[in-house]
């Protein structure tokens, strides 16, 4: 249910929109909080609503076929997600569970496609979006194929990391379960990977932070990898 506090005024998709169809279209929409933890579609399901994040992060799974939670991204607040499933119709691809506390705006599927319809922005920026998430995912089926487990996570915590004066910074560092499932490989795995940075003087433990001293040197060695592979 909508209340006059919510808005997709901090929704960058629909920038191009002036206020008075803004608030026409939130009105629409059906509003929810989620605690961190709790599922909010679930991989398969049928429905093909669309839904904003207005505040707080959820994140996108997979379950694999051995059974193991594989972590595709992670959506932060001002993104979206389950446009395929609006666009196509079909069951849904991914799982998505709050990291955080967050509230969402759920938009119907016809409303969505109404809206790429009559905005060349909204309609611009959605086709950026799935050709970006094309590009990454056929990367990360290339590194699957391509790379052992180290050089993963090698790769993993470069995407993670944003720069830094020292090096680069992973901020909050994510705990070794969820590394793993981003990777597909085990907890004990990215222990093993990171003390082994630590000794070599290429990762740096600080409180709330993971530092990669020298980032030039991950990036050359997954590179590396990549060729001989």
């Amino acid at each position: 249910m909508s209340r006059p506090t919510d808005t997709l005024v901090g929704i960058p998709l629909f920038r191009s929109l002036d206020p008075v169809e803004l608030t026409a279209l939130s009105a629409r929409c059906l509003w929810r909080r989620v605690e961190a933890g709790q599922w909010i579609i679930d991989h398969e399901d049928e429905g093909t609503d669309v839904f904003f994040v207005l505040a707080g992060q959820v994140r996108v799974t997979i379950r694999a076929v051995s059974g193991r939670e594989v972590i595709l991204r992670d959506i932060p607040a001002g993104e979206f997600f389950g446009e395929m499933a609006a666009i196509d119709g079909k069951a849904r691809s991914a799982g998505i569970v709050a990291v955080t506390g967050a509230t969402v705006a759920r938009m119907p599927a016809p409303l969505f496609r109404e809206c790429i319809h009559r905005h060349p922005d909204v309609c611009d920026q959605v086709l950026r979006l799935l050709t970006g998430e094309i590009r990454k995912l056929a990367g990360r089926v290339n590194e699957s194929n391509t790379l052992d487990v180290k050089h993963r996570i090698y790769a993993e915590l470069l995407r993670l990391a944003r720069p830094d004066g020292r090096g680069a910074v992973v901020s909050p560092p994510p705990p070794h379960a969820d590394l793993a499932g981003r990777v597909g490989t085990r907890r004990e795995a990215v222990s093993r990977v990171l003390s082994a940075l630590e000794k070599e003087g290429l990762l740096e433990k600080r409180r709330g932070a993971l530092v990669l001293r020298d980032p030039a040197a991950l990036e050359k060695r997954v590179r590396r990898a990549m060729e001989d592979g």
